[in-house]
């Protein structure tokens, strides 16, 4: 097989991380309870919350404690506490500490890779806190480049294919989001493999869409190595 340049999503395709971030937003609801809202109704807010920081504050733990603090300001108004908000700074804290947790066949399906085709890391979020996965993760030696980005678009993937001289017709995209791995990287002309994940985040989800590549729908990460 013609040598690939395969870039691969890191967050809930090569480690777990929604997971976390959902038990959190479950803990958060059920501390918000007693203000008498519905749970449904608090996750509401929250995601417009979200949806408003993110492009304010970009993405990670961060912004995310921003977005719990803020859904909690409006609903409770006058009657916000210093004991709800202690709760919530522990939440945050807590989510910060969770190491990454590798999902199965990553390790010996990167090491197969690596040994065929170059890799690229392309993950987005707060540098910093993407760095420190990544380097806890202790993936970082299969890849040739790791690509940290504030948001995964079109234009992101064509700087990219600049960048690094990436041939589109024998590159890649591997991810579980649609919205930021898959859909942008078909409309910037590269290939892309989705692997779902059953805890993909809700602001990720969209309709696959085509594009000028091709697109490959795998049921896990280590049947990466049968088709490449």
């Amino acid at each position: 097989m013609t040598r690939q340049t395969i870039l691969l999503d890191a967050d809930d395709t090569l480690w777990e991380n929604n997971i976390f971030f959902e038990q959190t937003i479950e803990n958060f609801i059920t501390v918000l309870e007693p203000l008498g809202f519905r749970r449904e109704y608090i996750r509401r807010v929250l995601n417009e919350t979200e949806r408003r920081n993110i492009r304010q504050h970009g993405y990670g733990v961060r912004s995310f404690g921003r977005s719990l603090e803020e859904t909690y300001s409006k609903l409770a108004g006058n009657m916000m506490k210093r004991d709800t908000m202690k709760r919530i700074y522990a939440l945050i804290a807590e989510l910060e500490q969770v190491p990454p947790h590798i999902l199965d066949g990553v390790p010996e399906t990167l090491a197969y890779l690596a040994g065929r085709h170059r890799l690229i890391l392309l993950t987005k979020g707060e540098a910093a806190e993407q760095a420190a996965k990544v380097e806890r993760s202790g993936l970082q030696g299969f890849f040739e480049a790791i690509e940290i980005v504030s948001e995964k678009d079109v234009t992101t993937y064509k700087r990219l294919v600049n960048q690094h001289r990436i041939v589109k017709k024998h590159a890649w995209m591997v991810g579980n989001s649609p919205r930021s791995d898959i859909n942008p990287a078909l409309s910037a002309g590269l290939n892309a493999v989705f692997i779902p994940h059953h805890a993909t985040w809700e602001l990720e989800h969209a309709p696959v869409q085509s594009g000028a590549g091709k697109l490959l729908i795998l049921p896990s990460f280590r049947e990466l190595r049968q088709y490449f």
